[in-house]
Parts: structure tokens; C-alpha cells; sequence
């Protein structure tokens, strides 16, 4: 590739000289520091000896590259275009970085509305006063975070992708509640039960396990193998809330079997 880039150099600069009328005295190339004759042009000799050119002009590669290194150039080449056609994993992301690099500052009305349209409000910080850890209740529910459902009970942890505008120790209302039941009934949404919600604690932001993705096309020369980590949040559920709540049963306490006296039998002597 190299050395026809330099045949076409001296082409380029052999050709007018070949066909201009005949001078006495030829003048300097534009691009040689001193003058160089017609026959040094022609004849090949190594670069360094014969002229001096431009380094603009040619390559800096060396003539004797191999098929390797072309190959290689034409990989890199390759993960150009490929970086082109890249999907947006992280679309959220980068969505909130501008241009220029900047990270994009939201409005308090504009996180509350991308925070509802995902399926959660920001109450505040979780204090160390608040109690809103309850035991046990015989309740479920199904509430929908982002394009992901999830079946819930009081004192569940479960992992949803990154949630935007919340840090850890946060309160949030788990609001896109798409079924609630108990022991007793059962209410289904159309598609959102009304006045149903699910608080819940924000535990933790953490990455989920690496996952490899690997392509080829055979006979071409291209494997390109990448990985990806998934951004998730723990959240911690504390209470659900737009269902009757059972009251729970009390056993009564068992009555103790009457024991009954073995009867002593006379024995004749």
C-alpha cells in the first residue's frame, strides 16, 4: 500500500515534466528542498538517497509491512464502524450528558415527572426515628418499576435498574401498583389499582454480574467479544397499602387433658 502511494507521488510530480517544452535549466520541485534532475526521478533508488520529500506526502509506514499489519489496520477500522452501530445500553445515561460533557441539571418538577413516569416518588431521607419496618403480613403485591413487575411482600428485597434521583437511605412510593391480595380477596387493576401504593427504602446502588457478549462472522476475520454490567438499586419493602389487612388470629390456648390417677389394686397376700 505504501509503495504504490509512493509510485503515485512520483507520478504526480514526473508526469508535467515529461510533457512541459524543454528548458535549459530545470527549476526545484515545490515539494524538494534542491533541485533534482529527470533521470533521479526515474530511476529507483531508496527514498533517504534520491529526494527528500514531504513526510505529509507519504505514509509512515515502512515498505516492507506485511499482510498482518494491514489486516490489522483494517480491524481497527472496523471497531470504528463498529462503535458506530453500538446500541444504546445506557440510553438513560446518556441522555443527561450534553455535547460538551456536561451533566445535565434537572428541575425538581422535571425529576418528579421522569420519576413517575418510571413508577416511583421521592418522599426524603429515612431517619433514624422512622419506623416503617413492620412484621410480617399475610399481603402480596404486584407493582411495576420501569418495564419490569415484580411480586412484592412486606419485608422483600428486590434489584430494579438503576433508579434516577435517589440515593441510599431514601423513602420512596412504589405507585404503578398492578395488583394487591390477601388471604380474604383479591383486586385487580385496570391497569393500576387506585389509592394502592408500596413504600419501600432504597438499600444500595450496585452493578450485577458481568455478562459477555461475543460476535463473529465467519470467514471474515472478526470476533469482537464485550462486557457489560447492569446498574441496579436495592430497594427493601416496607409497607403495602390499598387493601383490607387482616387481623391476625389468635389461637386459644389448648386445654390440658385431665390426667387421670391409676387405680391402686389390692393384692391378696
Amino acid at each position: 500500500m505504501a509503495q504504490r502511494r509512493w509510485i503515485q507521488t512520483l507520478n504526480r510530480h514526473a508526469l508535467p515534466l515529461l510533457y512541459s517544452k524543454p528548458t535549459t535549466s530545470l527549476k526545484p520541485l515545490p515539494h524538494f528542498s534542491f533541485p533534482v534532475s529527470l533521470k533521479s526521478l526515474l530511476i529507483p533508488k531508496p527514498l533517504k538517497q534520491s529526494l527528500c520529500v514531504d513526510p505529509t506526502l507519504l505514509h509512515t509506514r515502512d515498505f516492507s509491512s506485511s499482510f498482518r499489519e494491514d489486516s490489522e489496520n483494517e480491524e481497527d477500522d472496523d471497531d470504528e464502524e463498529e462503535e458506530d452501530y453500538v446500541s444504546d445500553e445506557s440510553g438513560e445515561e446518556e441522555n443527561d450528558v450534553t455535547v460538551s460533557g456536561i451533566k445535565r441539571e434537572y428541575s425538581p418538577e422535571e425529576k418528579e415527572v421522569e420519576a413517575a413516569a418510571i413508577g416511583y416518588k421521592v418522599i426524603g431521607p429515612l431517619l433514624p426515628s422512622d419506623l416503617i419496618f413492620k412484621p410480617y403480613e399475610p399481603l402480596f403485591a404486584v407493582v411495576q418499576v420501569g418495564s419490569h413487575q415484580f411480586k412484592v411482600c412486606n419485608g422483600d428485597c428486590v434489584y430494579v435498574e438503576r433508579l434516577k434521583f435517589c440515593e441510599v437511605n431514601d423513602k420512596l412510593i412504589l405507585n404503578k401498583v398492578l395488583m394487591l391480595g390477601s388471604s380474604t380477596q383479591t383486586i385487580i387493576g385496570r391497569p393500576i389499582v387506585p389509592d394502592a401504593t408500596v413504600h419501600a427504602v432504597v438499600e444500595e446502588h450496585a452493578l450485577d454480574a458481568k455478562v459477555i457478549i461475543f460476535k463473529k462472522k465467519r470467514r471474515k476475520n472478526y470476533r469482537r467479544t464485550k462486557g457489560h454490567r447492569q446498574d441496579l438499586t436495592k430497594l427493601r419493602i416496607a409497607d403495602i397499602q390499598g387493601i383490607e389487612k387482616p387481623e391476625p388470629k389468635v389461637d386459644p390456648k389448648p386445654k390440658k387433658a385431665a390426667v387421670k390417677k391409676q387405680e391402686k389394686v389390692a393384692v391378696a397376700g
